[in-house]
């Protein structure tokens, strides 16, 4: 049975009782793993509702966020390695059930090879990747628009994708950002950013269907763009700038905002609240990364420095 506080979607009413029934009634796993794996898919479900995203839906691209949510949030790699081993099992199920028409676990990483972090990219690095795309063409010009807002403001892809223009206020330099559990907040936005963003704006402005609409980043059929629309734009970004594909995503920017935050003293309240993190101990994860910060300190404090 699923509990009032999940959303009743198929992802919920169906398909994961259904998934749980198999494995309680064709397996025969004991009660503790089921409750492994209730927690594991739900946990899992509560990422898909909150990015609005249904169960037949989920592609690869998907995955990948959701397990770089989780990384940059501190979960173990044991907790990581036990819930990739879920997901597997539950879309392997769907699939072999004709629910699903392809299995999207089945070109995902093995666990093992993640580390708790993404790989950070350097300020360098981070330059070349914003100033790749053409901004004399549209999709250069958002594309770099869409870049300089996930490194300025350190967005999640689903708070990215689905921004409305009424949550901007470049003028006053700051953006309105609805995260999970539906809860806002202000972050700031570096001039030179927001000025690729009115740029983006003023494009958008010319054609009267997507101006027509509220999305930051208009999509097709009246829809915002999809999160898979920004992972191919960095993937195919980070290949012209000669950079790893596979280093190179959402989240590894919104890792770099917050560790380049860090690396330059900002104190790890502000970057909590700027990333929306409901715990400080999650933000703290930042410090173990940040080499420059350690020794500029070391050398400031330290009586042999």
């Amino acid at each position: 049975m699923v509990d009032e506080e999940y959303p009743k979607t198929p992802y919920f009413v169906r398909h994961v009782p259904l998934f749980l029934d198999y494995l309680a009634v064709e397996k025969g796993l004991a009660r503790n793993s089921l409750d492994a794996y209730r927690r594991d898919l739900f946990a899992f479900g509560r990422f898909l509702a909150g990015v609005r995203m249904d169960t037949l839906e989920v592609d690869r691209g998907t995955l990948v966020e959701y397990f770089s949510e989780r990384r940059g949030e501190g979960a173990s790699p044991r907790s990581i390695a036990r819930a990739t081993s879920a997901l597997r099992g539950f879309f392997g199920f769907l699939a072999a059930e004709k629910i699903l028409a392809e299995d999207p676990t089945t070109e995902l990483d093995n666990a093992r090879r993640w580390s708790v972090l993404p790989k950070l990219l350097s300020e360098a690095e981070v330059t070349q990747l914003l100033e790749t795309p053409d901004p004399s063409t549209p999709r250069g010009l958002r594309d770099r628009a869409l870049f300089e807002l996930l490194y300025a403001c350190g967005l999640r892809v689903s708070e990215l994708a689905g921004l409305r223009r009424e949550s901007l206020h470049l003028a006053d330099g700051f953006v309105v950002v609805r995260g999970k559990g539906s809860k806002e907040r202000l972050i700031p936005i570096a001039d030179s950013s927001a000025r690729w963003v009115l740029r983006h704006l003023e494009a958008v402005s010319r054609d009267p269907e997507a101006a027509a609409l509220p999305w930051v980043f208009p999509g097709s059929k009246g829809k915002h763009v999809t999160r898979q629309t920004v992972f191919n734009a960095l993937k195919q970004a980070a290949l012209a700038a000669g950079l790893p594909p596979e280093a190179v995503s959402p989240h590894v920017l919104r890792h770099a905002f917050a560790t380049h935050l860090v690396d330059h003293d900002a104190d790890l309240r502000s970057v909590q609240l700027m990333l929306g993190h409901a715990s400080i101990a999650t933000t703290e994860i930042y410090t173990h990364v940040s080499r420059a910060r350690v020794r500029r300190i070391y050398d400031r404090t330290h009586p042999r420095a």
